[in-house]
C-alpha cells in the first residue's frame, strides 16, 4: 500500500477532519499544551495486523492542518522488526509505540483505532477464510461490497489477510451478471457485444446460476464463469462439465458462501471463491491505545 499516495491521504485527512481532530475541546481545556507523551497500540485478541502504515501519516496530515506550535510536530513510531501488516499477532502484543505530544496523541486516538480495528478485523476473517481452503488449489477472493470510499484500503487488508483482489472497479474487468443478459438483448448478443468490443487481454467472464445457463454460456464463448448460488454438489457437476473444454475457462463461485461450507466449493474443484463478507460483514478487531505521561 502506497501509504503517501494522493488518493489515500485524501482519505486519512478526512477522517481527521470529520472528527475535527485539531478542535479537540477536551484536550485543549484540561492537558498541558507542552507535554510529551507515549502512546502503546496493543492487540486485544489474536489476530492479522493491517492498517499499522497509517499511523505516521495520520501525524504527518495533522501537523499539516493544525496552526498550533512546532512541538505539536515531533513524534516517532516505533514497532518490532516483527510485526508488520498481514502477520498473525497474540492477545496482549503490542503493535506500535508512538512518542508525541499528549495532546495529538488524544486528538488522534480515536481515528487511528478506528482505521486499524477495521482493516485488522477484515484481515483478520479472511485468514479465516484462506486457513479454511489450505491445501487446495482455490483462492478466496473479494467483492465489491466495501464501505464507499474505503475500498482501496479494506482490498489491501483482504491482501494483509491472504486474500486475493477481485476486480476494483467497473472498469478493472468485464462480468456479464443477469441484469446486463435481461437488458442486453439475451446472453449471445450481451456476450457477442463484450468479446467484439473489449480492449485486448480482457476476459470476458459470465455468471450462470445452473447448468443450462452454463451450456450457453460456453456455447457463444465465455471465457471465464461465474457459479452463482449453486451448491457445492451443482458447482461440482460445472466444473466437470467445463473441463470438457477445449480450453481452459477460469471457475468461480459465488453466493452464501460462508466459513462452515467453503471448504465443500473448494473441493468441488473451482478455481476461485468469491466472498463478499470479508469486507461488509468482518467484526472490528479489538485493539486499544494506552497513553502515558513521559518523565521530565
Amino acid at each position: 500500500m502506497d501509504w503517501k499516495s494522493h488518493r489515500i491521504e485524501a482519505l486519512l485527512e478526512q477522517a481527521l477532519v470529520e472528527d475535527k481532530a485539531t478542535s479537540d475541546t477536551t484536550t485543549n481545556l484540561t492537558i498541558d499544551p507542552a507535554l510529551r507523551a507515549s502512546a502503546s497500540i496493543i492487540a486485544r485478541q489474536d489476530m492479522v495486523v493491517a492498517g499499522l502504515g497509517a499511523v505516521p501519516r495520520f501525524f504527518e496530515i495533522f501537523a499539516r492542518l493544525d496552526s498550533r506550535p512546532g512541538a505539536h510536530r515531533r513524534f516517532d513510531v516505533v514497532s518490532h522488526p516483527e510485526i508488520f501488516d498481514g502477520v498473525r499477532v497474540h492477545k496482549g502484543q503490542v503493535l506500535a509505540v508512538i512518542r508525541h505530544n499528549a495532546c495529538v496523541l488524544l486528538s488522534c486516538e480515536r481515528v487511528i483505532l478506528n482505521l486499524l480495528q477495521h482493516l485488522s478485523g477484515i484481515a483478520t476473517l479472511t485468514r479465516r477464510y484462506v486457513d479454511a481452503i489450505q491445501g487446495t488449489k482455490a483462492h478466496v477472493l473479494d467483492t465489491r461490497k466495501t464501505v464507499p470510499g474505503l475500498r482501496a484500503l479494506e482490498k489491501y487488508a483482504v491482501l494483509c489477510g491472504g486474500g486475493t483482489n477481485h476486480r476494483l472497479d467497473l472498469a478493472s474487468g468485464i462480468l456479464i451478471k443477469n441484469n446486463h443478459i435481461a437488458l442486453g438483448g439475451g446472453l449471445r448478443t450481451a456476450l457477442t457485444h463484450a468479446l467484439e468490443r473489449r480492449q485486448k487481454g480482457q476476459r470476458v467472464q459470465v455468471e450462470v446460476r445452473n447448468l443450462q445457463e452454463l451450456e450457453e454460456a460456453l456455447e457463444y464463448g465465455a471465457e471465464a464463469i461465474l457459479l452463482d448460488n449453486m451448491t457445492p454438489a451443482e458447482v461440482r457437476d460445472a466444473v466437470d462439465r467445463i473441463r470438457i473444454e477445449k480450453r481452459w475457462i477460469p471457475t468461480e463461485a459465488s453466493g452464501g458462501i460462508v466459513l462452515e461450507n467453503i471448504r465443500a466449493y473448494a473441493e468441488a474443484g473451482v478455481d476461485f471463491i468469491s466472498v463478499g463478507a470479508l469486507t461488509h460483514s468482518a467484526r472490528a478487531a479489538d485493539i486499544s491505545m494506552t497513553i502515558t505521561a513521559e518523565p521530565g
